[in-house]
Order: C-alpha cells, then structure tokens, then sequence
C-alpha cells in the first residue's frame, strides 16, 4: 500500500542518508550537521555503494539523500532512475567538489533538486539548500499523493463490477464505467451527454421517478430496485443507489449512482415465488376440492333419492336428473383439483412408459381428430419409472387435448420417450430436483405456440386462454400436480406460431441418484482446441456457451442471430472448425444459415440446438436425418462431449449418419 509523502515538522530532526565511498566525509558532515541550529539538525547515515543505497531507502523513507558526485554523476543518476523505478520519493542533493555545467543541468534535469560545491561548506551553506530541498520535496509530495489517490480511485471505479454513473445537477450523463457499458450495451461515448431514460423500460410508475429526484434534489440517498433495458431491448433489474455530490460551499453540483445488476437473483427469486404460490395454490384447491366433496356428496345422494322416489314419469324427474349429471361433472372438476394439489389417492407401479404410451395411442387418435398426424417415437432399452399409470395416462391425454385445441387446422402431435441424465451443473442451474437418471417424456405440437407472458401461468388453476366455455383451466393445472406427485418436473418450450413441446422428466427406479457426479468441469475428455461459430439469439444462453467452450480450450465466434452469423464467419480469415446454431431463430432458420455459410466454408461442420425434442424436429421436416443435433436444455458437460463426437467423427460418417 502507498505510505504518504513523508514531511519533516519544524525543528524536527531530519534524517538524512549520504552515499559515498569517503568516510572521512560522513564524519565531517555529520560535525557540520551537529553544529547546524534549528531547523537542520538531523540525524545522518552513511552508504558506501550504490547497492548499499538502494537497500537503505528502499527499507526506510529518509527526508534527504546527499550523493557525493562522481565520473559524471553516474551515481546520482543511477540512484535517482531506480528509485522512480521503484517509487521511492526523496530530495537528492549533489555534494562534488567541482562539475561542469552541463553534468550540473543534466542531473537537475534527472531530478536533483540542488547541486551544493564541497568547497567553503559550512553550516550555513549546507542548511540553507538542505531545508529549501525538503520543503520543496514535501510539497511535491503532497501533489504526487494526491494525484495517487486520484488515480487508485479512477482504477477502482473503472474496475468496479458495479454500474457507476456520474451525471451533472440536471441528470446529464458525463461519465460511464465499463460495467456500465458491458452490461447496458452502450458505449461511452453514446452515454456521455444523454440522460439516464435512455436505459427507461416503461416498467416504472412516474411517483417512483417523482420520489427519486424529490429525494436527492433535497441532498439525501436514494436506494431501490428499478428494471431497465439495455440497448438491445433486453430488461435487467438492478439495485440503485444515488448520492448527491457537493461542492467545497455545500451545493450539489452532481449525481453518482452505483448500480448492482440482480438479473439472475431475481430470476431465481421469481421461481421462487413462482413455486411457493403454486405449493400455495396447491394446498388451497385440496382444502376447497375436499370441502366441495363433501358438498357435492350430500347434493347427488338427495338428488339420487328424489329420482328413486318420484319415478321416471313425474313432471320433475328430467330435472333432478339434470341435478344428478352436473353434479358428476363437478366431482370431475373436484378430481382435477385433487391431482393439482397431489393429494389423489396413487397406485403406484413400477413402469415402462414405452408400453403405456402404446396402450393410450390407440384411442388418441379418436381423441385428436383425423387432421393431426400422431407419431409416437418410443426410445430403445427404456428406464422403468415408479408412479401411477392412471396418473400418467391422464398426463398424456390432457397434453394431446391442450396441443389439440393449439392446432384448429390440424398439425403434427409427437410423443416420444428417451433416457436422460441429469448432472450436477445442470441440477445446480435449475434448482429443481436432484442429479441423477430420468425418464424424458416429451410431447411436441405444431400448434400456434404459447405468449412468452403466459408461460409462467399455464400451469395455475383456472387460467387460460381459450373461449369462455371452451376450457377449465384445469388441464395443466392437473398435469403438473400429476408430475410432481410422481417425483418428477415439468418443463415446457415454446415459439408463438411454430408450436410447443413438454417436457416431463420422471426419475428411473433401479438406479441410485448420482450425487458424486464431478463438480469440477470441463474434463479433459471435453477439451479442445478448434474455432467454433457459436450462433444462438438467447443471450444467457449463448454467454454461459461462451464461457464454457472458451474454457475447454477453443477459440469461439459468438453471433446473436443468423445474419449476424454469416456477418462473423465472413470476417474471420481463420478455419471455422465447427458451427453450433439454434434451430429457431428470428428472420433466419439455423437450417437456412448452414445451408448458406457450408457453401462457403464446405469444411466447416455444424451442430444444431433446439427446445424442440430431436426426434419431432426430424418429423416435422425442419432439419435434415444426417444433421447432427443436441435437445435444449442440455448440460455443458453433454454440449462439450457432443462438440467432441461432431468433431472427431469421420467425414464420411457424418454424412451418412
């Protein structure tokens, strides 16, 4: 750490160190030094050599350096050099017995504050020079510390992972640190001279805004979580602290604010919350399907007794059977409610889903209608599942149901089944169940797809989107109870107009759950060395690929979208080994991109992603059979070992694959 610059008090001692091979002039220095009255007294050491010098002020801060002159000052200038080299401040006075006035201006120039002759040295003629040097040292001090201080404060701010903005009294922006610019998207120079609302989302209400500048315009800190957007159109949340600077009168002439980006917190607070109500929500269904139950009980049982007694040729019988009928429906409704909240009576069993997917297709197809094409795409040697065959049955049915009214003019249903594993990093990312084998169920639609603002919805009771009179809103509701009564979780994948596909992930019984699954990646089995073209237009996505893949060892080109993606390869000048595209992106398909870019680079291999499961993309004719192909969501640890096994297959192999 910096020490400040050292200044002798009035009438202190000075300490003073003199370099020099003569030792007899040590002794009369220091009988000069000793006669000195008042401000020059001090208290004088002695280095024989260069080497001797440096090891002395490099261990203590001396007020004065006395260096006596040699072959053209050599000594002084060699002394003065290493000690800026190593930020040593201290006078240094020239002590010679004669010099020309060129090695004289030569040493000022380097540094040395005074050149005193040896010839008439006195008291006097050595205290004078001796007191104006350290006075001029500590006032030259105090200005280099303060320009340190300037300075280490300058490299914390622009080092600071937190946002640090500095606008004039009127919210003007004059400075920006490169958190700012990293995460907002802005570059300096287009913050610089704008106001803060460039990064304004329209999520704040005016009285937020109202009371923010009510608040520091009055000198006080205003601190609250506020949600932007960066230049790309992207919304962050962030932490905001504002302080009012003022000047040496006491007005404020400026703003600071230090801003923390809580994005991923409040992502995962949200699922939070997210799971709470749903548990919440869970628990007040059972409690009102169970109460309604009983209700419901006593209203057929009376219902049932009025039909018996009044005969089928009575006046009110169509009526109470009427009665009898709507009350059933109610007690479907009740089960639904039930399900939701995972208090339905199970029979569990030890399943092969593959065998209960075939038995529920044979009435599917009655079910969807003649203009949906069903496929039904078992995986081979199959895990086995604990849960309720009833249970899953109605897991599948609503799926097909909810993708049927999703298709009005008909479509492709897919359902498939595969084993999965589920490591450490990707259990770690979704907090959702432990590591270990699964059982994937997945059911894709070509349907119209979900609103991004209706997915954290869909699986609430009641909600939804269709026609009054054209659903309860209890289908999904129902499906998720099911899922988590079983063990498992739900995932669902959608792009409004192309369709949406769910994910159910069901553990394997007969295999223990593997907690020891490595937690140190990348392993050297996914190493690597190659240029790959990374083009993904979800950003999360695609910076924590960045980070990984760079990690494992290669070089990678990242593009947020196909044309920016031809725009990359094509000012690369380097071999592109391997490209890795999303199957659905705007404006241009990963398909399309490939197409394009494999006819300029035809060695380059490509490896497409997609939410959508392998087996529905092939289906649904989006990619071609030999396409190499990994299923959102994945672990880093399968994307590395699937780049490995796309890179160092055959040639021949890939395109026969």
């Amino acid at each position: 750490m910096d020490e400040p610059t050292k200044c002798a008090e009035p009438n202190s001692p000075l300490d003073i160190l003199l370099v020099g091979d003569r030792e007899e002039d040590f002794f009369i220095i220091r009988d000069l030094l000793s006669r000195t009255q008042g401000a020059a007294q001090a208290q004088l050491e002695h280095a024989a050599s260069f080497d001797e010098a440096l090891a002395y002020v490099a261990r203590k801060s001396y007020d004065l350096v006395l260096v006596e002159y040699d072959a053209e000052g050599k000594t002084a200038l060699r002394l003065m050099q290493e000690m800026r080299c190593r930020d040593i401040v201290a006078p240094l006075m020239v002590l010679a017995e004669d010099a020309d006035e060129t090695t004289v201006a030569k040493l000022i120039q380097a540094g040395a504050c005074d050149f005193v002759p040896k010839s008439g040295l006195n008291e006097a003629s050595l205290a004078r020079p001796m007191r104006c040097a350290v006075n001029l040292h500590c006032k030259e001090g105090q200005r280099q510390d303060a320009e340190k201080m300037l300075r280490k404060l300058s490299r914390a701010v622009e080092q600071s992972a937190d946002l640090v903005i500095i606008t004039d009294r009127n919210g003007v922006i004059e400075y920006v640190n490169p958190a700012f610019e990293k995460l907002t998207g802005y570059t300096r120079q287009e913050a610089v001279g704008q106001n803060p609302r460039i990064l304004k989302s329209g999520q704040q209400s005016k009285a937020l805004y109202q009371d923010l500048w009510t608040t520091i315009l009055s000198g006080k800190v205003f601190r609250g979580t506020l949600v932007n957007r960066k230049k790309n159109g992207e919304l962050f949340y962030l932490e905001k602290t504002i302080s009012p600077v003022r000047d040496a009168h006491g007005a404020i002439t400026h703003f600071i604010s230090t801003d923390r980006d809580i994005t991923e917190r409040y992502k995962l607070e949200a699922q939070l919350r997210q799971a709470q109500k749903m548990d919440a929500v869970g628990q007040l269904a059972g409690g009102v399907a169970h109460d309604f139950n009983n209700l419901l009980m006593v209203i057929s049982s009376y219902a049932e007794l009025m039909l018996n007694a009044i005969g089928p040729d009575h006046h009110l019988h169509h009526n109470v059977k009427e009665i009898i009928d709507e009350a059933r429906r109610a007690a479907d409704l009740t089960r639904q409610l039930l399900a939701f909240s995972r208090k339905q009576m199970q029979d569990l069993q030890i399943l092969d889903l593959n065998h209960v997917i075939a038995d529920i297709a044979k009435i599917l197809g009655r079910v969807i209608g003649e203009d949906i094409q069903l496929t039904v795409l078992p995986g081979e040697k199959l895990g086995r599942v604990k849960a309720d065959p009833v249970q899953v049955e109605q897991v599948v049915m609503n799926l097909a149901t909810n993708a049927r009214d999703a298709m009005p003019n008909g479509g492709k249903l897919t359902i498939e089944t595969s084993n999965v594993n589920l490591d450490e990093a990707y259990v770690q990312e979704h907090s959702i169940v432990p590591p270990g084998d699964y059982v994937l169920l997945a059911v894709s639609d070509s349907g119209r797809g979900i609103q991004p603002e209706h997915l954290a919805h869909i699986f609430e009771p009641f909600f939804t989107t269709k026609e009054k009179g054209k659903g309860t809103g209890l289908g999904l509701a129902t499906v998720y109870g099911i899922v988590k009564q079983n063990g498992g979780f739900i995932w669902v994948y959608s792009e409004p107009g192309l369709g949406t596909t769910f994910k159910i992930y069901l553990p394997q019984v007969g295999h223990a759950m593997d907690r020891a699954v490595a937690r140190h990646f990348p392993e050297i089995s996914v190493q690597g060395w190659e240029t790959v073209l990374l083009v993904e237009d979800e950003e999360a996505v695609r910076r924590a690929a960045c980070e990984f893949l760079t990690l494992c060892g290669y070089k990678v080109l990242e593009a947020k979208d196909g044309q920016h993606g031809i725009e990359v390869a094509r000012s690369y000048s380097g071999p592109i080994h391997l490209m890795i595209t999303d199957v659905v992106m705007p404006h241009m398909s990963g398909s399309q991109l490939a197409q394009q870019l494999t006819l300029e680079r035809p060695s380059m291999r490509v490896m497409f992603v997609s939410g959508y499961a392998e087996k529905t993309i092939l289906q649904h004719g989006v990619l071609e059979s030999s396409a190499k192909f990994l299923q959102k969501p994945f672990t880093l640890k399968a994307l590395g070992q699937k780049i490995r096994a796309v890179l160092q297959a055959d040639p021949v192999e890939i395109a026969s694959s």
